[in-house]
């Protein structure tokens, strides 16, 4: 399966947030979208500067301490962004994920920010995969069975 398939069952909505916002309205754009991270854009989405997530605050509050909170989130933000195309195959952004430890990865075409693809994103679907099989499977061997 493709990512360009996921997307077609998610959608390609993306929250963003500006790189000058702070911290603490990043924290409540996660709370209100119960998400875990954002696409930092200086142009509301459509290319990427960076993104953030709850890891990224967790680690500076525990360095820091609270007011990491009024911090602008370019200073907490990661810039090397690792991304996807929509031709990636599932399975080969599971080990990207898996291997660079990341939650979320941007697809991005021809510079473009296009959708965000998290590890619940890829587990969910490989869940639906197995569970057709399943079902395939099953459906097979009482058809098999019912026929002797």
């Amino acid at each position: 399966m493709r990512i360009s398939e996921v997307l077609r069952r998610k959608g390609t909505a993306v929250m963003t947030i500006r790189p000058d916002a702070t911290v603490r309205d990043m924290v409540r754009v996660l709370e209100e979208n119960r998400i875990g991270a954002l696409v930092v854009s200086e142009d509301e989405g459509k290319t990427l500067v960076g993104i953030i997530s709850e890891r990224d605050v967790v680690r500076e509050l525990n360095r820091v301490g609270g007011s990491v909170l009024d911090e602008p989130v370019r200073n907490l933000m990661t810039t090397d962004v690792y991304t996807c195309v929509p031709e990636d195959e599932l399975e080969t952004l599971a080990h990207t994920m898996t291997e660079k430890r990341v939650r979320h990865l941007p697809v991005v075409v021809d510079g473009e920010l296009q959708a965000l693809v998290s590890i619940g994103d890829v587990v969910k679907h490989r869940i639906d995969e197995l569970q057709a099989e399943r079902d395939q499977l099953v459906d097979y061997v009482h058809t098999s069975y019912r026929s002797t």
